[in-house]
């Protein structure tokens, strides 16, 4: 099994992007339900404090801070990688080498993490966060985006982790 380098710093909060193999589809969007509940399931068994997160068509955008003296989140975006492709219905052909490893082909192997180191770089990466529909044409305003822990935060819709009726887009 492939080792990826990854800064693990216990207690440590990081900036991720995780993204699904065939970018231009609406592959998380469509499986709102589905991801809600591999995140709910995770988090239950490995907790996290979740600041920020966005789930667009086809990656998610997230702000972790791991418990003190942990750095597990390659676990927890395995295991929530892992529940949300065994609930999803569809033909995600895997490529050879996915298959040897027994893995379904409906996200990319890696996931991209940053280690927040300050302030400045924590603020930017909720900025970030926040405005990534709006980069995306998904919508002109990011508080019309029902897949965002900032309407929460503004008292319209809830997490995206959270299942609160929204309709599915």
């Amino acid at each position: 099994m492939t080792s990826y380098r990854r800064l693990r710093l216990p207690g440590a909060t990081y900036f991720f992007t995780v993204c699904v193999e065939k970018r231009g589809t609406r592959t998380l969007t469509d499986n709102i339900g589905h991801l809600r509940d591999a995140y709910r399931r995770t988090v239950q068994e490995f907790p996290v404090t979740c600041h920020a997160m966005v789930v667009l068509p086809d990656h998610i955008h997230a702000i972790w801070t791991e418990p003190e003296g942990e750095a597990n989140f390659p676990e927890r975006w395995r295991r929530i990688k892992a529940r949300f492709s065994h609930s999803v219905g569809g033909d995600f052909r895997p490529s050879p080498s996915k298959q040897l490893k027994r893995e379904r082909g409906l996200w990319q192997r890696r996931f991209w993490e940053h280690a927040l180191r300050d302030e400045a770089e924590f603020i930017r990466a909720m900025e970030y966060c926040h405005l990534n529909p709006v980069k995306h044409g998904l919508v002109h305003e990011p508080e019309h985006w029902p897949y965002s822990s900032f309407t929460r935060r503004m008292g319209n819709i809830a997490h995206p982790t959270e299942d609160t009726g929204a309709p599915k887009r």
